[in-house]
């Protein structure tokens, strides 16, 4: 299906022009129409440095006005070891978009006029250091994108007003964010070394057996439910590994460190409630993005395959494979090739695995609060009253030691309510008062002790995994005429005339990797999605291009975007499958 031309931007830069010229235009358009704006489009030389204006808005209510502001590697002054490698670079982008952040608040008067009047942006930063498209840095040039909205009272032009952010708030705020001179160079150094070690430290795990690593001393508590800042250190219980699981391993800017290692296999993270469990298990989620110095999960690394498995009650499943734990559903509905619009805790959450490892996960998390009961475990008694062959269900328990053995994937589990498990567990590890301890021997005395006599009901072998094709004209992100691709918030996704609801793929940590995951999967359907390609195939080749050519490569033609943060491809993936128009044909089916 050929792909409609999307709406390009009208500006076509001619030269560089003085930032008087600008000024100049903006004192001639004062008290006119909003639709004179249009004229400021193009490019100023500003001395320190270039201001371009890439897109203007159409109102006051519209979208701002697409901006670029360019430093040049003199003027800059940074260091070349600040951006000596990918990971440097990136975390000089979100300490440099930080910076700007911070000095919009110092400098930037902000409403004044109808609608986005007189607002400066950037894309928010959170907890998590990720690759943005708002920063750019190659070769000690900095390239800043933002947003401004441009004054008006109704839909009266404000010029002298405009001309005040120009010549006055917006180079204030350049310049004391893209300056090295201008910054904490201490910090800026602390901010790459920060992220450089964290990067190590995960490339490092493979090696010594693990899949994780938790820092002695890091801070995993959250200040509250909808805060994702630490706890104040003066009431959080700082992490203190085991003797039996402590770790040492050097860094390339920190030095020696110690902290937990969790190693290949299965784990259970056991202990009473509100025992920190749960805060655990989230804090090694999110281990698969590097933190910014002060956020407590600094040494928290997580191998980068790693993926949170939960139930999703009503989600869509697309012919998925799910006979490894579901078989012989009434009705005679085939598992092979399950389908359904509304799936229910058990069949979601074996599809969410099943899609997992199909994208090559290594580590599987799960939290025993957020999974179906009857898809983690089958008890001894239920055994005795349901025979097996009138149970559809093989569970969890049953299949966990062969992920590990045929599949080489880990899996760490919250488990707070069954002891069964401690027959699979390689590793048990309790919470008491948010400090952890190894219990391993004495789950295994107890398992030894009070054996359940329960029967295993998972055959043989694990099962297959079943690679999928997707097929380009069941993803269409037209609605109308035009492409729709909006991200409502960081949980919802307009795509065409459908919404991808995400709530429930909790290692998205950005509405901009939302963002960024509509218009991937549009060029995923133009370029990658051939009809011949697994979904695994097709998303790794898109991953790669953005590898060589940036995150850039996404934007619709003739834009440059500002707005991006880039997803892991496990969410980008999570995302083309809970597509309600989504249609994939399976691979010819062979021996597991």
């Amino acid at each position: 299906m050929a792909i409609p031309p999307r709406e390009r931007d009208d500006l076509v830069v001619a030269r560089v022009l003085p930032a008087s010229e600008l000024l100049q235009r903006l004192a001639r358009i004062d008290g006119r129409g909003y639709k004179a704006y249009k004229s400021i489009a193009g490019e100023y030389d500003f001395g320190d440095f270039r201001l371009i204006i890439d897109h203007v808005q159409g109102d006051p209510y519209a979208a701002p006005t697409s901006v670029r502001a360019v430093l040049d590697p003199e003027v800059a002054g940074f260091p070349g070891k600040l951006y000596a490698n990918r990971s440097r670079r990136i975390a000089l982008e979100d300490y440099l978009n930080r910076a700007f952040l911070r000095a919009i608040s110092r400098f930037v008067k902000g409403h004044r006029g109808s609608g986005k009047s007189g607002m400066v942006a950037i894309l928010p930063c959170g907890q998590e250091i990720l690759e943005r498209t708002s920063v750019r840095v190659s070769g000690g040039r900095v390239e800043f994108r933002f947003v401004v909205g441009l004054p008006a009272r109704g839909r009266t032009v404000l010029g002298r007003e405009a001309q005040v952010m120009f010549s006055e708030e917006i180079p204030k705020v350049v310049k004391a964010a893209g300056c090295y001179r201008n910054l904490d160079t201490a910090a800026v150094e602390r901010h790459v070394a920060t992220a450089e070690d964290q990067d190590a430290l995960r490339e490092m795990l493979p090696g010594m057996g693990l899949v994780a690593f938790i820092g002695d001393g890091s801070i995993l508590p959250r200040r509250s439910g909808v805060s994702d800042e630490p706890m104040n250190r003066d009431r959080a219980v700082p992490f203190r590994s085991p003797p039996s699981l402590r770790v040492r391993v050097c860094l390339p800017n920190r030095g020696e460190v110690t902290g937990m290692g969790i190693p290949f296999g299965v784990t259970l993270i056991v202990g009473g409630g509100y025992h920190g469990k749960s805060t655990l298990l989230r804090a090694l989620e999110r281990g698969v993005y590097n933190h910014i110095p002060g956020d407590g999960r600094e040494l928290v690394c997580t191998l980068a395959e790693t993926v949170k498995i939960r139930a999703e009650d009503g989600r869509r499943v697309e012919k998925v494979d799910i006979t490894p734990f579901i078989q012989n559903l009434p009705q005679g509905q085939d598992t092979t090739c399950f389908s359904t619009e509304e799936a229910s805790g058990s069949t979601s959450q074996a599809a969410n695995i099943m899609e997992a490892l199909e994208m090559g996960a290594k580590v599987l998390c799960l939290d025993e609060d957020t999974s179906a009961t009857n898809f983690m475990i089958r008890d001894v008694r239920m055994q005795h009253l349901v025979a097996k062959e009138k149970e559809p269900i093989t569970p969890f328990i049953d299949k966990v030691r062969q992920l590990v053995t045929e599949k080489g994937v880990s899996v760490i589990l919250v488990m707070g309510g069954s002891g069964d498990y401690f027959d699979v567990a390689d590793t048990v590890i309790m919470m008491d008062e948010y400090v952890p301890y190894d219990v391993t021997q004495q789950a295994r005395e107890v398992a030894e002790r009070f054996r359940t006599g329960r029967k295993e009901e998972g055959g043989g072998r694990f099962g297959r995994v079943t690679p999928r094709i997707p097929l380009p004209h069941s993803i269409d992100a037209r609605r109308g005429s035009k492409v729709k691709i909006t991200p409502r918030t960081e949980e919802r996704l307009q795509f065409g005339r459908e919404e991808i609801q995400l709530a429930y793929v909790e290692q998205l940590v950005d509405v901009a990797q939302t963002r960024a995951i509509g218009d991937m999967i549009h060029l995923a359907q133009a370029r990658y999605f051939d009809g011949r390609k697994t979904m695994a195939e097709a998303l790794t080749q898109l991953m790669r291009d953005i590898d060589r050519h940036g995150l850039d490569m996404i934007a619709p033609p003739g834009r440059i975007r500002g707005d991006y943060a880039r997803p892991r491809i496990f969410e980008l993936a999570a995302a083309v499958n809970r597509l309600r128009t989504l249609k994939v044909r399976q691979l010819p089916r062979r021996d597991s």
